[in-house]
């Protein structure tokens, strides 16, 4: 957070390795000039409506549902994301964990350093193949947004000779342009893939756009793959299609209640499971905290941040109010 005296910056944080607290929130920004949060911290309207001369909420990450966006809108707070330089590194994230998931790598690391391994005869790990394997047959990778993430993932499958579906409405027009992809509607997507990634926003439309009915369609070798939101899945119900063998396995690095597990996702062998990492990288997240802090400098200075999500603010008279204190 931004202070006014003398620009000074305020950390807010709860017991180490914890995130603060709605209360500590509430109390620390009704100070603040500016609210600079993580993606994964929830800013609820408690939180939004704390200051009435809040300037702006600058967040880390491109993601926005953790912030109370109706609350903030009416309030005339702008609020801004970092869109664009985490794109690549996401993908990234997304490749490495359905190869990690198809080849069974984690478990099979654990199963070596634990000392169990003894040589010929010990658990074999049988994996999915990712590109054709001994089949020669492609296998199919399914998109499920088609967004610069979703659409990076789909140029890294080139290298693997997959075939590509994608299912996003808004981009509908798009993935017909796009070579080497083919639209699908979503149940005829689940149907044919073999690997089904998520690379959508959490809104309405998406929120558990998996959820049973949706898994029971997918094949019974097929792997889900999700870095976008937990909320677009629903963990119960993935939970249960794993143990049922509904699919053959599923990797994870968001969650429905971050960072609470749904019961039984964690004792599953068939899931790979990481702590919401897909921008960790130095490079990247520096590169977001750049982004975020001219975003939260341009409120200051009652100007258009360059990554506004809500521009209809600056119409707003409660904008206009905030900028005269």
């Amino acid at each position: 957070m931004l202070r006014k005296s003398n620009a000074e910056i305020a950390f807010l944080h709860g017991p180490t390795g914890e995130l603060p607290t709605v209360k500590e929130l509430v109390e620390g920004v009704r100070n603040a000039d500016v609210l600079l949060p993580e993606a994964t911290l929830s800013i609820p309207k408690e939180v939004v409506t704390a200051n009435l001369n809040l300037r702006g909420i600058a967040n880390y990450g491109v993601g926005y549902n953790n912030i109370d966006m109706r609350s903030a809108t009416e309030l005339g707070i702008p609020v801004s994301n970092t869109p664009g330089v985490l794109t690549e590194t996401t993908a990234d994230l997304a490749w490495a964990l359905l190869m990690a998931t198809a080849r069974k790598i984690p478990q099979a690391h654990n199963y070596t350093a634990s000392g169990e391994w003894k040589g010929p005869g010990g658990k074999s790990f049988m994996g999915a193949d990712i590109g054709p394997g001994g089949s020669n047959r492609p296998k199919v990778l399914g998109i499920i947004g088609f967004g610069k993430i979703g659409q990076a993932v789909m140029r890294r499958s080139r290298g693997f000779k997959m075939e590509v579906r994608a299912f996003d409405p808004p981009m509908k027009a798009t993935i017909e342009k796009t070579r080497g992809v083919e639209h699908r509607e979503l149940p005829d997507l689940l149907r044919e893939s073999d690997f089904v990634t998520l690379h959508c926003p959490l809104t309405a439309e998406t929120h558990q756009i998996i959820g049973e009915k949706e898994l029971d369609l997918m094949k019974p070798t097929a792997i889900l793959i999700n870095t976008s939101r937990g909320p677009v899945v629903d963990e119960k119900a993935l939970v249960s299609a794993l143990r049922k063998g509904k699919i053959a396995g599923a990797g994870l690095d968001v969650y429905e209640r971050e960072p609470h597990l749904s019961p039984g996702l964690a004792k599953l062998e068939k899931v790979v499971l990481l702590p919401h990492i897909g921008s960790a990288t130095e490079d990247t997240r520096g590169q977001m905290a750049v982004v975020a802090v001219r975003n939260a400098v341009a409120m200051l200075r009652g100007k258009r941040p360059p990554n506004i999500v809500n521009p209809e603010v600056f119409e707003s008279p409660e904008y206009l109010r905030r900028l005269k204190l």
